[in-house]
């Protein structure tokens, strides 16, 4: 199933143990070489710390937000050593702009779908520039079209649509 990002940020973490909130998630810490999501960066009820919840810990995605075991399962994200390539680059994909493989500049990413299953990035949703965005002011990219990943952008497949002048040409009175 498919889940806005709007509803993965400021999303509570539910303890099965204790049945209650221990935590909210603030923001999904994001893979950029693959899109997905590996952890979530959380402030603790408690301590009122922020911690990272990893993915491997998420039991189930619940109509109140995500269910883990117990308040253990949150870590400093100092103890994290295995992700701390990725905490590095504090990458975020919202405010992301986003270009053609042609140097066509798209516009940029105002909100993403994540697949909850796999919590891999399935779709882009992306603001036109106000020039372009006379027709459709919003575009979808699916995961799909994505060529590279950077610092600054995010490149797509531009569709190469070459049409024949034949095919163009309506051939009148030919049977």
């Amino acid at each position: 199933m498919l889940q806005l990002s709007n509803n993965m940020i400021g999303i509570a973490i539910m303890s099965l143990r204790t049945g209650g909130k221990i935590a909210t998630g603030v923001e999904p810490i994001i893979n950029p070489h693959n899109l997905k999501i590996e952890a979530w960066y959380c402030d603790d009820m408690f301590s009122k710390d922020r911690l990272v919840l990893l993915v491997q810990d998420i039991r189930d995605f619940v109509p109140q937000g995500i269910a883990v075991n117990d308040h253990d399962v949150l870590t400093d994200p100092d103890d994290l050593i295995r992700l701390q390539d990725i905490l590095k680059l504090d990458f975020r994909l919202i405010g992301k702009s986003v270009v053609t493989n042609h140097k066509r500049r798209v516009g940029k990413v105002t909100d993403y779908a994540v697949d909850t299953g796999t919590l891999v990035i399935q779709k882009l949703y992306v603001s036109r520039p106000m020039y372009k965005s006379i027709n459709d002011s919003h575009i979808s990219i699916d995961h799909s079209q994505i060529i590279e990943i950077n610092d600054k952008k995010i490149i797509i497949k531009e569709a190469d649509v070459k049409v024949s002048q034949a095919a163009r040409m309506p051939a009148f009175g030919t049977s």
